[in-house]
């Protein structure tokens, strides 16, 4: 599939340092796959959403021990 792309020229100095040793081609070619990517998961997220229930995820909450985190796992 080919297509006749025009990117303004603002873009040009902010592509050059982000895109690395890649080509421009390889670069548009990632930056569809990561688009597509994120649009699918918020789609996926979205229809999960449907099926969940605010009561039963604070059920859940509620359920939680009351200890503090190891020292791994503080923030």
């Amino acid at each position: 599939m080919n297509y006749a792309l025009r990117i303004p020229d603002y873009y040009k100095s902010d592509i050059d340092d982000v895109k690395g040793d890649v080509s421009m081609n390889q670069f548009i070619v990632n930056a569809i796959a990561e688009k597509i990517a994120t649009l699918k998961t918020v789609d996926y997220l979205n229809e999960r959403a449907k099926s969940g229930s605010r009561e039963h995820a604070i059920s859940i909450l509620k359920s939680a021990s009351d200890v503090n985190p190891i020292e791994i796992d503080k923030l």
